[in-house]
């Protein structure tokens, strides 16, 4: 495992409604998604520590773009929550289609955190979304969130459910807290995973392009 990633500065960048506006980075993209109040704004400010980079609200449903941040060594994308009851057909529907195009741009997403509240059980859209990960190969870790509101003997229990549930082995998941900064360590000791990742990668397809 490779040490935790420092982030010394980050900073938003802009949002984007539709797929002209997705940014395509030269450096790597991790994606935060998340049904709607599973603390994907929090899991965001926590990583970045400061307590208002990304706009938290009481009322779920409330991020509607794609908002990216620039976390130095990383982009961060934080996509729009799903599963949000109170909102139109048409809205879920152009809600998905951003989502859908998003993901399509796949050679620019390095890697998702796809956050899931460690309280409860993975809902029906979680298990889409992460069947959907799965179907286009895009790489991924669960991020279980608000940790805090259990205690050690419940989340270790939480956890091994959720991973059953999700087909997954438990070291799949990271369990966090925004609150307490439990599990901040791992997350970014798995940033760091990633982002050497890519670059090996990308020196792998150099080489090749010098051998043909």
């Amino acid at each position: 495992m490779n040490t935790p990633i420092v982030i010394k500065t980050a900073t938003f960048i802009t949002s984007a409604a539709r797929k002209e506006q997705f940014l395509k980075p030269t450096k790597p993209m991790i994606a935060v998604c998340g049904k709607s109040n599973v603390g994907k704004s929090s899991f965001i400010n926590m990583l970045a520590g400061r307590k208002k980079l990304a706009k938290t609200s009481s009322a779920p449903g409330r991020t509607r773009l794609v908002n990216y941040f620039d976390f130095g060594e990383f982009i961060l994308a934080d996509l729009p929550g799903y599963g949000f009851a109170q909102v139109s057909k048409a809205e879920k529907a152009k809600w998905a289609q951003m989502l859908d195009a998003f993901f399509q741009d796949k050679e620019h997403i390095t890697h998702i955190f796809m956050l899931a509240d460690s309280r409860h059980d993975p809902t029906a859209d979680d298990v889409q979304m992460m069947e959907y990960l799965h179907y286009h190969i895009l790489p991924f870790t669960v991020v279980l969130t608000k940790a805090d509101k259990l205690s050690k003997m419940k989340l270790k229990e939480h956890r091994k459910a959720i991973a059953a549930d999700l087909y997954l082995g438990e070291n799949n998941l990271l369990a966090t807290s925004a609150e307490t900064g439990y599990g901040k360590e791992d997350v970014l000791k798995k940033i760091s995973e990633v982002i050497a990742l890519y670059y090996e990668s990308d020196d792998e397809i150099e080489e090749e392009t010098e051998e043909e």
